[in-house]
């Protein structure tokens, strides 16, 4: 994803220059997963590869939107009406109309944009995010529109919340947003403040290794929207304002008839307590002690939040029995993408036995990727 060449293509698909080039990351969230909309903690960093826009200005209210890996497509939206059908759920152009829609109430204008990625859709990574953010920095400067990062995390997560149907928390724009190089972010979803906690994997001789296991997930789909609901249910039957306020779990699972719920709870209440866990060994550089917290993240997710799914967990197991520390499943569930703490010798080891793992049962050859904390969304042409 060269900025000169994506300069390049707009050129030639606009017929003018653009005036600059933004890059925003995906997001790898370490440990706090479905505790960003119960108002908790969240430990996400930002990842090298992410999604980039060309832009121009327009003298008109008019979004003209184009992506390198939708050739042949464009879309044009007027950012002083909402309308067409394409303009929620599943549609690509969703998320940059969205993000326009909602900073023309802070003044920005038209123009043209075109996209490039070199981060995989629809593999738990927050493709979605990063796009509404490269796409909110690059129409905030072309306007001379200037709004803070942590308030500009809001806006974006507001137009997948109100014109792509997700319901997601602000997890995903804050990191894409706000992390920094050799850091991840300790994001409380409640108050948004954040610190920064240094974390280099690399130089205590493991790699975090990011398997795309090809099973697409779709996060507009019924189930994430129902999970959020059991979560809002239970803090209503509860009496607390969200799930990050049960401090005794014990009694809460007992105040809780139905099962659904209780399970719902016991991960959302155990994960953060594993985020403020894992805060605590990076901060005292037991970065090898990270395995057994994200193991114990994925045995919750599959079987108190049952949102995991078969590839995701025949990758963590097949990782561990080759020597992985731990691992987990990551994103909004039911497809996406696994992550897996490896200690450098053992990396080849466990890609083949995840590859051969996937290979047995038929299913279509993992992706691997090594994921290193890399710096957050910027201009970068």
């Amino acid at each position: 994803m060269n900025p000169e060449a994506l300069g390049a293509a707009f050129h030639e698909a606009y017929r003018r220059a653009p005036e600059g080039v933004w890059r925003a990351p995906g997001r790898l969230n370490l440990i706090g997963e479905h505790t960003d909309y119960n108002d908790g903690f969240v430990l996400p960093f930002a990842l090298a590869q992410g999604v980039a826009v060309a832009a121009a200005r327009r003298a008109d209210s008019l979004l003209e939107i184009r992506s390198l890996q939708a050739a042949g497509t464009a879309v044009t939206v007027d950012l002083d009406v909402v309308a067409g059908d394409w303009a929620s759920g599943e549609h690509w152009a969703a998320y940059p109309a969205g993000v326009g829609w909602v900073l023309r109430e802070r003044g920005v204008g038209g123009a043209s944009i075109l996209i490039d990625a070199d981060l995989p859709r629809g593999a738990g990574l927050s493709s979605s995010a990063a796009l509404e953010c490269a796409t909110a920095l690059a129409l905030c400067e072309l306007s001379g529109v200037e709004i803070p990062r942590a308030e500009l995390a809001v806006l974006a997560q507001r137009a997948e919340n109100e014109h792509v149907g997700v319901p997601c928390g602000i997890m995903d724009q804050s990191a894409s947003l706000l992390c920094k190089d050799g850091h991840a972010l300790m994001l409380d979803c409640r108050s948004g403040l954040s610190a920064q906690v240094p974390f280099d994997p690399s130089a205590a001789g493991l790699r975090l290794v990011v398997v795309d296991t090809r099973a697409e997930h779709v996060l507009s789909g019924s189930e994430y929207g129902r999970r959020r609901a059991e979560c809002e249910e239970a803090a209503r039957v509860l009496g607390v304002d969200a799930l990050r306020d049960v401090k005794d779990l014990a009694g809460a699972l007992g105040a809780l008839g139905d099962p659904v719920l209780r399970r719902r709870v016991q991960h959302v209440v155990t994960e953060n307590h594993r985020v403020e866990a894992t805060v605590g060994l990076l901060r005292a550089g037991a970065v090898a002690e990270l395995g057994a917290m994200l193991t114990a993240s994925h045995i919750s997710l599959r079987d108190q939040f049952q949102i995991s799914w078969p590839e995701a967990d025949v990758a963590v197991e097949a990782a561990m029995r080759a020597g992985a520390r731990g691992g987990r499943m990551v994103g909004g569930g039911f497809g996406g993408s696994v992550v897996v703490l490896v200690p450098e010798a053992r990396v080849d080891g466990v890609q083949t036995a995840v590859a051969t793992a996937y290979a047995d049962r038929g299913w279509a050859d993992p992706v691997f990727i090594s994921a290193e904390p890399a710096e957050g969304a910027r201009r970068v042409l």
